[in-house]
């Protein structure tokens, strides 16, 4: 018998288990201009607690991004968001949020996506001008990354940012209300043209647990910078910020955000995990016990709560 792997690396941790809202009611009072929606918007997503964990994640296969909002002039709430650097490897060009894989000196996703977010547009990880307001629960990003969303709000207005021009190529804002919203108001040249704020296009995921082929939806979403070279925001971004808004303001888009019988995020990531063999390699090189019969059963959750769009592969 072969002599079990050693893992050198960090010790194995819980990456989300450092997370709770760090955000004081005194830091909302003190942000001007702030309206009654806004400042609502705030509390519940201060008050959100991630529910417990199923699955354990690999570190080597994991990222944070940082949606980072700030209140705006007439007193909404916006989030920072960036166009990538054309010359990128992956994504150049993409509006994106801040942020990239977890580092192994990271100890959770919070750590991770302040870090990155400083590195590409000095962001200061100072949580007392950036507060921690929640952190969400886990996508997929179509590099097969696990990808958790760290929601923060700037309270400090004099903060400017200093961008990365290796990664970044400009920083521009959009109101979070946007992503809960088919029909925001741009500006009026493109009410003019009659452009769609919102679309979408849905796209046929692989076979699942039991053989048959689902459907994802990908939004997209214009921020009236386009006709400058800025491209809307697309798949992972707009999906988290569409989650980000339906928390933050208690409120259903005008809009289907999944087409019927598609997997939820958790039943997405457990058939990856199970079914690609670079996530059972990374947990054992990290020594992270799992559970591969569990993570298969949330796998299968799909089809025992709603029937397939497209028939069942024959095994014939």
């Amino acid at each position: 018998m072969a002599p079990r792997p050693t893992y050198r690396g960090p010790k194995p941790i819980n990456l989300l288990k450092y997370h709770r809202p760090k955000l004081r009611l005194s830091h909302v009072r003190e942000v001007p201009r702030l309206s009654k929606e806004s400042r609502q918007c705030i509390r519940t997503l201060a008050s959100y607690r991630l529910p417990k964990p199923r699955l354990k994640f690999p570190r080597s296969k994991c990222a944070a991004v940082l949606v980072a909002l700030f209140v705006g002039r007439s007193g909404e709430l916006h989030v920072l968001l960036s166009s990538r650097a054309a010359t990128l490897r992956t994504f150049a060009g993409d509006t994106s949020l801040p942020g990239g894989k977890v580092d192994p000196e990271d100890k959770n996703f919070e750590d991770a996506a302040r870090r990155e977010a400083f590195e590409e547009i000095g962001l200061p990880r100072d949580r007392r001008k950036v507060p921690l307001l929640c952190v969400l629960d886990p996508f997929i990003a179509s590099n097969q990354l696990i990808v958790v969303p760290v929601v923060v709000l700037i309270v400090d207005n004099t903060l400017r940012p200093i961008l990365n021009s290796a990664e970044v190529a400009s920083l521009f804002s959009h109101p979070l209300k946007a992503f809960v919203s088919s029909e925001y108001a741009l500006n009026s040249e493109m009410a003019s043209l009659e452009v769609p704020h919102h679309s979408y296009k849905d796209y046929t995921l692989p076979p699942g647990p039991d053989g048959a082929c689902r459907q994802m939806r990908v939004h997209q979403f214009l921020t009236g910078r386009e006709a400058g070279g800025t491209k809307p925001v697309f798949g992972l971004t707009a999906a988290i910020l569409i989650r980000v808004a339906m928390l933050g303001y208690r409120k259903e888009p005008d809009f289907q955000v999944e087409p019927p019988g598609a997997p939820t995020n958790e039943e997405r990531i457990a058939w990856l995990m199970y079914s690609n063999p670079t996530f059972r390699e990374a947990c054992l090189a990290e020594g992270i016990e799992v559970d591969w019969e569990s993570v298969h059963c949330i796998a299968e959750e799909v089809y025992k709560r709603d029937k397939p769009l497209w028939p069942i592969r024959s095994k014939l």
